[in-house]
This record gives structure tokens, C-alpha cells and sequence, in this order.
């Protein structure tokens, strides 16, 4: 009760002197910066985008843990208690420092956390004591203390000092979510935001791009549904109004943008794919939706790289950061600075007000949200959050595909079995998808004609099969002729490969 005030009470202080950075949020964010590669990769497996729905409920858990066994020491020693919940503020205090957004205000909060603690945890264990004076004084033999003796009053004052305590946690969290609601301000203002109309719109989606196989993905991932795996452990709040995207670095002249300079540019629209490093052979972390923003090559243009640069520095407003190759910023490919996702601004959670989309690449190195800097730079001077951490640099995204439909251990009658998907090979395009039944021959797929060769494709094909149990495989080829690699590899260091397997088992 003691430690669940005083984080309540943090998050309140943190609300008020310091909506960007509190104890709980800088804690988690040390813990995802300091845990190994491979175990980052076991969370986004196992609990995929609720990761950080995870990570809070182990801290919680861990929270309540250490708060038990300091009321147990405090018990037995005046102090020792105290003691730990110190060590745990002194922790705080380290991990606020460590944020790249931490201000001068939120370094003192979990200190606070910490105080309020300690000053709750003796007055209860006081209360406590005082309970266990007067039971004592009562003696062993009654099996129900008398109303009046001394032991009822005490007992009465620890359970209302417990219930109080109980309640000033419950009113700070409250009021703490409350004040933490900046999201709130800012999303509506997004929701009053009006798009600029696109100069160069999306090409139509080409008639029969979208397969009609139940159980498969659709074609455009809708905003509620696409993925999300980022660092943050609280959806950065940014104002628009306030927002600005440095270019600096390797530069004839630095470059400074706001929001209304950004939406008053020529911008266009693109339906691209993009994909998480982490997605493991058939996962769903990858998404395609059309995307509205201005081409990063035109305002790489305006600053001006100098020669020798090969990297650009992305730079998230919570301290994230992406290397991607300068190259694919300059060429002719559609990497932009993105406002709009489907038809309306991004959503808080996928990098409102502006974020970067690169076809071709993965994600860890191209797709910053939230984006406040490029820094022009060489791969030899910088690193970025992901590479010192054992990834690749460059992370281009791998052919795959995928089956949707029917899903792994799925029952499916005899006769004609549909089998539908999706595959990719995003900046290059797909050529062809292949199926395989048992590990036999390879049967052409049905292709669907793709949006653009920056999106997914998407496939079906309807096999006889009679009553049994099947492996069903699936390939696919990019237009340049060259089929996906069968060689099974992990998400780390550079993305998985593989062929996709689901095993169906077909009743009569």
C-alpha cells in the first residue's frame, strides 16, 4: 500500500511538472533499452503488439514483490525496509537521467516516489505495531477480543490507516491519468486537422487486387489494425503546433520545418508496404495503407549532403533513433515524410504529427516515428538505437509470403480447399507465388496484380484434397526472377526466412 501510493503520487507530480518523462515510463524504457536482443525478440513473439501491456504488468508485479518483502524487513528491523525503497528511488532517479527527454523537473519526482513511500511504510508499520502492543496486552487466551479491550481500537486504526492509504493511491492514479491526458488535447486536435489534398494522388488499386478467400488479410490495413512495435513505452504526445523536423549534420545548410511549412508542400500519396524486423516467418507484423507526406529525396535536396555522407540519423522525440542509407532517401523510390495514413492524419500511435516511411527497408532502420531530426552522416561516424544491439545496418526487407487462409491446425472439409495470402518484395515487386503439398511439386498460385511493387500481393489457390492430414508450403519469387530462400533463419540479426507451413487437417 505504502510503495502503490507513492508511485500514484509520481505519476501525479510527473503529470503536472513533467508530462514527457515519470518513474514508471523512464523504468520501463531502461529495462527495454538494457535487456538483451533475444530477449526482446522472445516478447514480440510470444505477446506480439500487447509487448508492452506485458512489460507494465511485470513491473507492476516486480513493484508489488519488492514492496512486500520491504513491509516484511521493516518489520523485523527499523529501516531496513526503508532502505530498499531508497535503493529503488536512487534506481528512478538514474533511469529518468537516462531519457533523452528527461528535463530538470522530472528528475526530482522519484525522489518523491521514493519519500512517500518510506514516510507511509513507517507510519503503517507504527499502526502495526501498536495493534500488535495491544493484542498482546489482551493475552493469548480470548479467541475474540472484546469490543472494548485494547486490542479493538488499535486494530481499527491500522485497518483505516491501510484503507486510507488504499485510497490516496486509488485518487492519485486517477488524477494522474487525468493530468497524463495530454493525449487527449492532442488527439483532438488531430481528429480537427484537414489534410491537404494529395498533388499527386495514389494510382487506383488495380481491379482484382484484392482476392476475395475467406480468412485472408485485406489489402489495405486498416488504421485500428496495423501493427506496432516501437521503444516507447507511453505514445509520445506532440503538439503540432509545436513540432519542428531539423536537418542537420553532412549538410550545405541546415534545414528547419514546422508542421503548416510541411503540409503547404507538394505532397503525395502511396500505397507501401512496411514490415518489422521481428516478424517472424508468417507473422503479422507487417502492414500496407496509403500514406500521404512529401518526398524525404526534396527536403534532402533543399540541405544539401555533402559528399562522403551515406547515412541519415533519424531522431525520434523520445531519443529513438534509425540509420538508413542516404541512397535509398535520394533515389527515385517514394521514401516520405508521412502526415496521413488511409485518408486521415496519423494516429498518436503511429507517429503523429509526421513520421518516415522507406519502402524496402525494414522498419528498425527507416520507419522513425514521431521524427524531430536527420542528421546527414557516415555509418562509419554514427550508430543507431538497434545496431549496437547486434542488428544489421542496413536491413533490407526479404522476399516471403505468407498463408492466411486456412490457418495452421485448421480443420477443412474434403473437396476443394481455397488457400489464400499475401507476399512481398517490397521496392522490387513479386513474380510469382507457388504452392506444395507434402513436399511435392511446386503448383502455380493464382497472383493478383499488385497495387505497386512497394506493396504485398496477394494470392490464392483451391486444391482437391481428400480425407487426411496435409503440409501445405508456400513460395514466392520476386520479378527479377529470384525465388525466397528456404533456408530457415531467425528474426536477428538481418529478418527471418523461410518457407511459411501450415499443416490442415482435412476431414470427409
Amino acid at each position: 500500500m505504502a510503495v502503490g501510493a507513492g508511485v500514484a503520487l509520481g505519476e501525479v507530480a510527473a503529470g503536472l511538472v513533467s508530462p514527457s518523462v515519470s518513474p514508471v515510463t523512464a523504468v520501463g524504457g531502461a529495462v527495454i533499452d538494457a535487456v538483451p536482443p533475444g530477449v526482446k525478440d522472445w516478447a514480440i513473439s510470444l505477446f506480439g503488439t500487447a509487448d508492452k501491456v506485458a512489460l507494465l504488468g511485470g513491473m507492476a508485479l516486480a513493484i508489488a514483490a519488492l514492496a512486500a518483502l520491504s513491509g516484511l524487513v521493516e518489520l523485523r528491523r527499523r529501516f531496513a525496509g526503508v532502505a530498499i525503497i531508497a535503493v529503488f528511488g536512487v534506481v528512478g532517479v538514474v533511469a529518468v537521467i537516462s531519457r533523452s527527454d528527461v528535463t530538470a523537473n522530472a528528475i526530482p519526482v522519484p525522489l518523491l516516489v521514493a519519500v512517500a513511500g518510506m514516510v507511509l511504510l513507517r507510519w503503517l508499520i507504527r499502526k502495526l505495531g501498536e495493534w500488535q502492543a495491544s493484542a498482546a496486552a489482551d493475552g493469548p487466551s480470548p479467541k475474540i477480543p472484546a469490543p472494548n479491550g485494547p486490542e479493538g481500537p488499535a486494530r481499527r486504526r491500522f485497518f483505516q490507516a491501510i484503507g486510507g492509504t488504499a485510497a490516496v493511491a486509488a485518487l492519485a492514479g486517477v488524477l494522474g491519468a487525468t493530468l497524463r491526458g495530454a493525449g487527449a488535447v492532442v488527439n483532438e486536435l488531430r481528429s480537427k486537422l484537414v489534410l491537404p489534398a494529395a498533388a499527386s494522388p495514389a494510382p487506383p488499386i488495380p481491379a482484382g487486387a484484392g482476392l476475395r478467400v475467406e480468412g485472408i488479410g485485406p489489402l489495405v490495413t486498416p488504421n485500428k489494425d496495423f501493427y506496432r512495435i516501437d521503444t516507447a513505452l507511453r505514445v509520445p504526445v506532440v503538439d503540432p503546433g509545436q513540432w519542428k523536423l531539423r536537418v542537420t549534420g553532412l549538410v550545405e545548410r541546415e534545414v528547419e520545418l514546422d508542421f503548416a511549412a510541411l503540409l503547404a508542400k507538394p505532397l503525395i500519396e502511396r500505397h507501401i508496404t512496411i514490415a518489422c524486423v521481428s516478424n517472424e516467418v508468417g507473422g503479422d507484423l507487417i502492414g500496407n495503407a496509403r500514406w500521404l507526406g512529401w518526398p524525404v529525396r526534396e527536403l534532402l535536396a533543399l540541405a544539401g549532403p555533402k559528399p562522403g555522407a551515406d547515412m541519415v540519423l533519424s531522431r525520434s522525440t523520445d531519443g529513438w533513433t534509425a540509420g538508413t542509407p542516404l541512397e535509398v532517401l535520394t533515389d527515385n523510390r517514394d521514401a516520405l515524410l508521412a502526415v496521413g495514413m488511409n485518408g486521415e492524419p496519423l494516429p498518436l500511435e503511429h507517429g503523429f504529427p509526421a513520421r518516415l516511411i522507406v519502402p524496402g527497408l525494414y522498419g528498425y532502420v527507416s520507419a522513425t516515428k514521431w521524427v524531430t531530426e536527420l542528421k546527414v552522416t557516415r555509418f562509419a561516424d554514427d550508430v543507431a538505437y538497434w545496431t549496437p544491439r547486434g542488428w544489421t545496418e542496413r536491413g533490407p526487407i526479404k522476399t516471403s509470403s505468407r498463408i492466411d487462409a486456412p490457418r495452421d491446425g485448421r480443420s477443412a472439409k474434403a473437396g476443394d480447399v481455397a488457400f489464400g495470402g499475401v507476399a512481398w518484395a517490397q521496392h522490387t515487386g513479386i513474380g510469382s507465388v507457388e504452392l506444395r503439398v507434402n513436399r511435392g511439386r511446386w503448383q502455380p498460385a493464382e497472383l493478383a496484380p499488385g497495387i505497386s511493387k512497394d506493396t504485398w500481393y496477394q494470392w490464392k489457390m483451391v486444391l482437391p484434397l481428400t480425407p487426411g492430414q496435409y503440409e501445405v508450403q508456400v513460395r514466392a519469387t520476386d520479378l527479377n526472377g529470384i525465388p525466397q530462400t528456404e533456408d530457415r533463419a531467425p528474426v536477428a540479426p538481418s529478418g527471418a526466412t523461410g518457407y511459411h507451413t501450415v499443416r490442415v487437417d482435412v476431414k470427409s
